[in-house]
């Protein structure tokens, strides 16, 4: 067993939560009337309101390293003894950060430059297709950290997207996923890029395949053709080749950068193309300017700090096992979807750097919807449910579609439910609305139910790269508390290594020997025998 809940520090922080366990927001904001201006941190262009969680300035000094350790290029995932290094995809030019002998950063820069020239020649119509018509639309296809990060990506900078063009993203292995988003596509005017490291991912290269066909089908079914609408985000030139694309039109990424650290890498091909490498470049620099906060800010200024270590707090004091991300903004529809990727494939794990197995909880459910949206469909729960849910508020003091008083509505909504959720509702309060005394019990809104506040000034390239890193280096915090290697992911390799041996069973054109359990042989024999009816 690990021996966290032996050391000092976590005894010390469990008797702290004994005197907080019945403390409620209205005391603590009644006894201390600065508190929300006092309880919140600025860095990086974000705006972080902490106040309305149940802790004091004992809690944050008890709460609070390895992040130095990432910085400088150490082999923190063990279990695979690599380097994790998504921070230096987003160095500047000129930075340098030498691991194993190699500037790492200088490597970066060189795939960027390559990747901005393909990009403003297909943005600028000088690429052409196959039969000489120029590139109208982009088709990622990726699975996972090659295909959250760049759909995410799209999504939230929509408004500065090159909007004559079409992007669509395909990940589902699911054919229905490939044929919706080809459906009204013109083969003449489409360009595939194709993202896979290895350019073996099962699910990536089954919809790759299926692409090419239907690209060629399109085309006159000349092979050539091929060079023309396909790129390929991948390190495995020979199967690149192999599929008919020119490796002028492949860009690298590195093993020390993981899946779902990866959208600021090559893997980002798709959101340059649609915003364009100037607005990526602002991406980055978003990224990296909340990288450095992390790096130099004390701990009560500290941002991904702050909230990493109150995500501990809620998750193995308070025993809260979901945390609600809540955009007030449409274009991050798809971030609390990135997000569950970042948070729970990196958190998700239930043993100790060492092998040990751990006997607190580690990994939160990360889950959300835009606002106001969730307000009419899950809020209910929040506010008056069994189960304690920390949110985070996100909000923009500038909308990017100013449409009458829309944002100020939208806005107020943030304010309100954050209010809502700390303070509540008595039941005298609601008597002293006239309320029926039966009805009462049912109108009372406890409240004590805590949530942070982000803020920035209005949503772009930066703004979102900011964002981005500030939730990397939240999930990297709370990994350190539990001591746990967050840049492997072994959990997921077990579900596609039992399918590659399903498939043939399927496949087959006679009777397999399912060796099984009872209930997957069941399971196959009824897929067969419906298979084609």
């Amino acid at each position: 067993m690990s021996a966290l809940r032996e050391t000092r520090a976590w005894q010390d922080l469990q008797a702290h939560f004994e005197k907080l366990r019945d403390a409620h927001l209205r005391d603590l904001f009644a006894a201390d009337p600065g508190r929300g201006e006092r309880l919140r941190a600025e860095g990086a262009g974000l705006y972080l309101d902490f106040s309305k969680n149940r802790i004091t300035d004992e809690t944050l000094m008890l709460l609070g390293g390895r992040r130095e350790e990432m910085f400088r290029g150490e082999h923190i995932n063990v279990s695979e003894d690599r380097a994790v290094l998504h921070v230096a995809l987003r160095m500047p030019r000129g930075r340098s950060l030498v691991v194993d002998g190699t500037d790492v950063v200088k490597q970066v820069h060189e795939v960027l430059d390559r990747m901005a020239a393909f990009c403003e020649r297909v943005r600028s119509g000088e690429w052409r297709g196959h039969t000489g018509k120029p590139i109208r639309n982009v088709v990622n296809i990726g699975i996972g950290g090659s295909d959250l990060g760049p759909v995410m990506a799209y999504e939230a900078l929509r408004h500065y997207s090159r909007r004559e063009m079409t992007f669509r993203f395909v990940s589902n292995v699911d054919g229905t996923d490939f044929a919706e988003s080809t459906r009204d596509l013109d083969p003449e005017e489409t360009l595939f890029v194709i993202s896979s490291k290895t350019f073996t991912t099962l699910e990536t290269m089954t919809n790759a395949r299926t692409a090419r066909a239907w690209a060629l089908a399109g085309l006159g079914g000349e092979e050539a053709a091929v060079a023309k609408h396909f790129a390929a985000v991948s390190t495995n030139a020979g199967e690149v080749e192999k599929f008919g694309i020119d490796t002028e039109n492949m860009f690298g990424f590195w093993e020390w950068v993981g899946g779902r650290y990866s959208m600021d890498s090559a893997i980002g091909l798709s959101t340059m193309l649609a915003i364009g490498p100037a607005r990526f470049e602002e991406m980055l620099a978003g990224f990296h300017a909340m990288d450095e906060h992390f790096q130099e800010a004390p701990t009560a200024e500290n941002l991904p700090l702050l909230m990493g270590l109150l995500a501990v707090w809620h998750a193995d004091f308070f025993g809260a096992e979901t945390c609600a991300v809540l955009p007030y903004d449409q274009y991050l529809h798809r971030f609390p979807a990135y997000l569950q990727q970042l948070t729970m494939e990196s958190n998700g794990k239930h043993v100790t750097l060492d092998g040990a197995r751990v006997d607190y909880e580690t990994g939160q459910i990360y889950w959300g919807e835009p606002g106001t949206n969730g307000q009419h469909s899950f809020y209910q729960l929040i506010h008056q449910g069994t189960r304690l849910i920390p949110c985070d508020f996100i909000g923009f003091a500038n909308s990017l579609n100013p449409l009458g008083d829309h944002h100020d509505i939208l806005m107020s909504n943030v304010f309100a439910q954050g209010e809502a959720l700390a303070f509540g509702k008595t039941a005298d309060e609601v008597r002293a609305e006239g309320t029926a005394e039966e009805v009462v019990p049912h109108r009372v809104m406890e409240g004590n139910r805590p949530s942070n506040t982000i803020l920035a000034e209005r949503l772009g390239p930066a703004t979102l790269g900011t964002l981005i890193a500030l939730y990397e280096h939240s999930v990297f915090t709370q990994g350190a508390v539990w001591g746990i290697d967050l840049f492997d992911q072994w959990g997921v390799e077990l579900g596609k290594v039992l399918a590659k041996a399903i498939i043939p069973e399927l496949e087959s054109g006679t009777e397999p020997e399912l060796r099984h359990d009872s209930s997957t042989n069941a399971l196959i024999r009824r897929y067969r025998s419906q298979r084609h009816l």
